[in-house]
């Protein structure tokens, strides 16, 4: 018998969800096509982290993980609560590091 899955919610910040957009609109400027494809991979990460919130490496900041989609280069930050994953940050990996505001 396969082994049941917990999915854990996600909950997105507001940087996180202004993250998204920006990705998008700025990628669907210049591809559509691509656009698409570079969110479904986004969107696929998330979903993977809900599933396995452990399975990403932990960064120099305390309590926050990070998922690299490794095929486009973005980096999804976040934390794990009890039930939950906090999304905190969506950002391409060329761009300077991600030093969390307080």
């Amino acid at each position: 018998m396969e082994a049941l899955r917990r999915c854990m919610k996600v909950r997105y910040s507001p940087q996180a969800r202004s993250d998204l957009h920006d990705i998008f609109h700025y990628l669907n400027q210049r591809s559509p096509s691509g656009a698409e494809n570079v969110m479904r991979a986004i969107y696929a990460g998330i979903e993977f982290l809900a599933e396995n919130p452990m399975a990403s490496q932990e960064t120099g900041l305390p309590e926050i993980r990070v998922k690299i989609v490794r095929r486009y280069n973005f980096k999804i930050f976040y934390r794990i609560d009890r039930d939950a994953i906090d999304l905190v940050h969506v950002r391409h990996g060329a761009r300077r590091p991600f030093a969390e505001s307080k």
